[in-house]
């Protein structure tokens, strides 16, 4: 027989825990199924007594919304900031690990202090570097920014996940004549796949709704990503709150959609920071 008691304390923790996450979600959902006239008659928290999609089908059939074009620009950022990650972190995690070099280590480490450096820091340095380079008002100059601020924590989860791999996993293949590269390729980055999913799922949400740099480092409306655009919906005449967090849903739905198909390989990622 088992003898452990139920633990209602934690019970009445986890209660309270969920009703203060899924008020706000129910006030939001609630909200995109009502029209702005019964939205300030019933309130955020009253069901609609007739409910409507019509605050969907405005924001993505209204040319005028601009919903399309914040959504290909932030997608677009987001692809790219994602490849750029792909492309520099395992190369950058593979010789980290590999490497018996003090000089690498040191390297590492200096790498590493982009984790204690907040980018409203470095915004004003940041604007006159893009600016001088010609990337301002440009996506362009929205990605290499983005990216480099998540580069060091995806490299520090990678690490984690690549030093798991057994030493003799490399010595195998090493005997059997295979190169760094193929080393590389044909045992790293399988046996690294939920580093791999974790760096993604964190670099894309980095991208996704970063506001502070395309606030700073983009002017016209033909680069405006969401997290920009959602102030679309606030005019001199008040707000449109059912519009706006309609908006908030559409906008959540790619990134939720990419959580939920790496949330495995996301956990198992994340437990091997430490590596060994």
């Amino acid at each position: 027989m088992s003898n452990h008691r139920p633990n209602y304390l934690a019970g009445f923790g986890s209660l309270v825990w969920l009703f203060l996450v899924g008020l706000p979600l129910y006030a939001m959902l609630v909200a995109t199924l009502q029209s702005r006239t019964g939205y300030a008659e019933n309130g955020p928290l009253s069901l609609p007594d007739s409910p409507t999609f019509d605050n969907y089908l405005r924001i993505l059939q209204d040319p005028g919304s601009g919903f399309g074009r914040y959504f290909l620009n932030t997608a677009l950022v987001t692809v790219c900031v994602v490849g750029l990650v792909l492309l520099l972190v395992p190369p950058l995690c593979y010789a980290i690990v590999r490497s018996r070099s003090r000089t690498t280590h040191t390297i590492f480490r200096l790498f590493l202090l982009g984790l204690a450096i907040p980018s409203q820091a470095v915004i004003v340095p940041m604007f006159y570097v893009i600016s001088k380079a010609g990337l301002y008002d440009n996506l362009v100059g929205v990605v290499l920014p983005t990216a480099a601020f998540a580069m060091p924590v995806c490299a520090l989860i990678l690490t984690g996940v690549m030093r798991d791999i057994t030493p003799d996993l490399y010595e195998a293949m090493t005997v059997d004549g295979a190169s760094p590269s193929r080393v590389f390729f044909r045992l790293v980055l399988p046996l690294s796949r939920s580093g791999l999913s974790t760096i993604v799922v964190y670099s894309a949400l980095q991208a996704w709704n970063g506001f502070l740099f395309p606030l700073v480092l983009t002017q016209s409306e033909e680069t405006k990503v969401i997290t920009l655009g959602l102030y679309d919906f606030q005019t001199e005449h008040g707000v449109d709150i059912p519009g706006l967090l309609t908006a908030v849903v559409l906008s959540l739905l790619p990134i939720l959609l990419v959580y939920l198909c790496a949330r495995r390989a996301l956990v198992q990622g994340l437990m091997g920071v430490g590596g060994k």
